[in-house]
This record gives C-alpha cells, sequence and structure tokens, in this order.
C-alpha cells in the first residue's frame, strides 16, 4: 500500500472536508504541470482548462494511484493555492517591484 491517502480536515467554516495535501502529492504535481508545460501538449491560456486538468489527473493516477486525486475539485483547488502561495516567489524572480 502506498504512502498517500485521501486525507481531509473540517473546519467550521468549510463547507464540508478539506483535503489535506502531503508534501510528495504537491512535488508529483508540479512535476506533471512542468511535464505538461514542457511539452506543450496544454496551454490553458489558450486551449481547454478542463482538457489540461484531465491530463493531470491521468498522469497523478499513474504516479499516485492510491492518492484518488481528481481534476475538480482537488487538482483545480491546490493549484489555485499553490499559484496563490508562489506569486511572490515568481514575482521577485521576474523583476516585478513590490
Amino acid at each position: 500500500m502506498s504512502g498517500f491517502s485521501q486525507s481531509s480536515v473540517s473546519s467550521p467554516n468549510s463547507r464540508g472536508t478539506k483535503r489535506k495535501w502531503v508534501p510528495e502529492e504537491d512535488v508529483a504535481l508540479v512535476a506533471c504541470m512542468v511535464h505538461l508545460h514542457n511539452v506543450r501538449t496544454f496551454n490553458t491560456d489558450t486551449g481547454s482548462k478542463v482538457s489540461y486538468l484531465n491530463e493531470l489527473e491521468k498522469m497523478l493516477d499513474k504516479v499516485l494511484p492510491h492518492a484518488m486525486l481528481k481534476a475538480k475539485p482537488n487538482l483545480e483547488s491546490r493549484i489555485r493555492t499553490l499559484k496563490r502561495d508562489w506569486t511572490i516567489v515568481y514575482d521577485m524572480r521576474n523583476g516585478k517591484k513590490q
């Protein structure tokens, strides 16, 4: 059995359960996103976001079969969170003044 699991926690402000991601899942997600970017198969700016998320779901299912990650809501939500959390690093790297 894999060390990955469908973890969730409830909070009083949430509408149900919120998935808790483990670091290995984040690493796999980012690696798959980088791969899709590098092969230029999918581009969310010009292509279908749904197709992109579905392809990520398939790739992650091969790498993390027991994680049970779904395009919606899991991947969509986590990508949004990572984008929000890493915006400052992106801005610093690209020379944007804050």
